[in-house]
């Protein structure tokens, strides 16, 4: 049995995975006249020649905990960004680039609701855990000709369980 318990979100923790997205201790440069902070290209969106990126918003609610993980997904031709719309903090259940999971390089995130996250093409992850009802995330990911989400399923005597 290995239990994941969430970490902080912070961008050296989660550098492997992706950028986190967030405006602390970030630069920025004023525009319009001086009345707007720019904080310029916090992640790039990573596609791949076939497609191109869109914004969509996903309102997700939220699942028991504890949460058994019985998959994670990946996504072999684009990035993926989540950005918490309501300020709500969120959970997030990653591993690394690989062709399967090892469970044991999984790990869990928990967003302050500032935070956003930009997933590397590859990387797996768990599907958006909101923890609040009707949570909307503003989401820019790929569309476009092939398969863009691959899962990856454990086996039942792989127990994880994601207890915040």
């Amino acid at each position: 049995m290995i239990t994941l318990t969430p970490q902080p979100l912070t961008a050296q923790a989660f550098a492997p995975f992706g950028d986190v997205i967030e405006t602390q201790d970030r630069d920025f440069f004023l525009i319009n006249n001086g009345s707007t902070k720019r904080y310029h290209q916090l992640t790039k969106v990573d596609l791949d020649e076939q497609g191109s990126a869109i914004i969509s918003i996903f309102r997700a609610t939220p699942l028991t905990m504890p949460l058994p993980i019985m998959m994670l997904e990946k996504h072999p031709l684009g990035s993926q960004a989540f950005i918490p719309m309501q300020g709500s903090s969120f959970l997030i259940v990653v591993a690394p680039e690989s062709d399967t999971v090892d469970p044991t390089e999984i790990k869990a995130f928990i967003s302050h609701g500032k935070q956003g996250i930009n997933y590397r093409k590859n990387v797996w992850h768990h599907p958006i855990l909101a923890l609040n009802n009707n949570d909307d995330f503003l989401v820019v990911d790929r569309t476009g000709l092939g398969n863009n989400c691959d899962e990856f399923y454990f086996s039942q005597e792989q127990s994880i369980l994601l207890s915040p």
